[in-house]
């Protein structure tokens, strides 16, 4: 009777030592804002992958037999309050994290976890980024220790001025971004691409503004306008995108844009009807692509979540592939799941996911895609109850959606 009182003790103990209860053993920080300017995308992506984690891992055996468990950390969108919750996170015994919400933020977490690893080769930290795009992020400040999972700025810039160098209406165009490591990339991004393919296109201005700081864009807007502009690209996101899309809408601005977040939570909303054959956006999934176990989810978790709506395929993506690379490895030791993360091909429903070696850049099959009214045929569903949803104009192949890299990087 005392031997089996001292094995369940010690079961009990080695539980609380590995994830705090027996319904939580292998454990990712989640590295976003859960409060301020950009907390409801932040809270969105939380329970996105807190979903997904006990749909598609534990409900199918977990990873080794333990459960997968999705912890909040709030960053307020800050990259120094990043790296102040990602040593929390440490000290509280996590060795992976994610986070996706602005590449000011992963720049500081990339950073301060080389930095990490490189002091404390027994306790590395591996970081799984699910939506900050900065290019540089796999080419020149690649690191060993970080993979990304949504496609970056440039690829995503690549398919949009491929499909805006056919359409000939497409004269005038003006760049508006937020003032940080992302807004000037896709600004970049955009004029170098259309010297390259539209020579004639003008751009006719171009401005940055203060990331989550401005509350009305009825100043931009009225820039925009003036320009005379047919055609707007922005990167914005969160509030800094609904805002826009909602001071153009005010403003009866008569112009399209073309948006790499315009699906996220409330800008669907924002627009209404005013977006109607005026907003594009680039994903890799929305919900009229025909994807049918993606499609029940979804539609599951809009029913439980009211309000949110389901957004990031790549989250459903990433937990799947690092369930899978945990339980090929046999480990939760970081080095040993980075290693059978690289040169994983992984099926999911829009196709193939494949993350490259070379740099830990994941390649994945990409939409186009138009607001446009539910007609129950190319648009089934609408998005957050607007009567309004998302019809693919193109699409673009895993393999087309890659460029070449100028990452070095070091292995352990």
């Amino acid at each position: 009777m005392k031997n089996s009182f001292v094995k369940r003790l010690t079961l009990a103990a080695s539980v609380m030592l590995i994830g705090g209860s027996a319904f939580a053993q292998v454990k990712i920080a989640y590295i976003d804002p859960l409060s301020g300017p950009f907390a409801n995308v932040g809270d969105g992506g939380l329970k996105g992958f807190r979903e997904a984690a006990e749909i598609l891992v534990n409900q199918k055996g977990g990873i080794m037999g333990q459960k997968l468990e999705f912890v909040g950390f709030d960053n307020k969108g800050s990259p120094q309050e990043s790296q102040i919750q990602l040593k929390a996170a440490i000290d509280q015994g996590f060795r992976f994290i994610t986070q996706g919400n602005g590449s000011g933020a992963a720049h500081s977490l990339i950073d301060a976890v080389n930095k990490w690893n490189a002091r404390n080769p027994d306790k590395t930290v591996l970081f799984f980024n699910y939506a900050a795009v900065d290019p540089t992020l796999t080419n020149e400040k690649c690191s060993f220790w970080h993979f990304r999972f949504d496609a970056n700025t440039d690829m995503k810039m690549e398919a949009i001025t491929s499909f805006m160098e056919n359409d000939k209406k497409i004269t005038k165009v003006f760049i508006i971004g937020q003032d940080y490591a992302h807004g000037h990339q896709v600004a970049r991004a955009a004029k170098e691409m259309l010297a390259k393919k539209r020579k004639d296109i003008k751009i006719v201005g171009e401005d940055l503004h203060p990331i989550g700081r401005v509350k009305d864009f009825a100043p931009y807007v009225a820039k925009i306008k003036a320009s005379g502009a047919d055609t707007v690209i922005t990167g914005n996101w969160g509030n800094d995108l609904s805002l826009l899309v909602k001071a153009a809408k005010d403003a009866g601005l008569n112009a399209r844009f073309f948006t790499y977040y315009a699906g996220g939570l409330g800008t669907p909303q924002a627009m209404g009807a005013s977006g109607e054959n005026k907003v594009i956006q680039l994903t890799e999934w929305h919900m009229n692509v025909p994807t049918k176990a993606t499609e029940q989810f979804a539609l599951d978790f809009n029913k439980k979540y009211p309000g949110i709506y389901f957004y990031y395929l790549r989250v459903n993506n990433m937990v799947q592939m690092v369930a899978k690379a945990m339980n090929t490895a046999k480990s939760t030791d970081p080095k040993a799941v980075a290693l059978a993360l690289e040169d994983m091909r992984f099926p999911v429903d829009t196709g193939e996911v494949w993350m490259r070696k070379s740099d830990h850049q994941a390649m994945q099959p990409l939409y186009i895609s138009i607001f446009a009214k539910k007609d129950g045929k190319a648009v089934k569903h609408d998005s957050e109850g607007t009567g309004y949803g998302w019809k693919t104009l193109a699409s673009v192949s895993q393999r087309d959606s890659q460029l070449p890299t100028s990452c070095i990087m070091e292995r352990p």
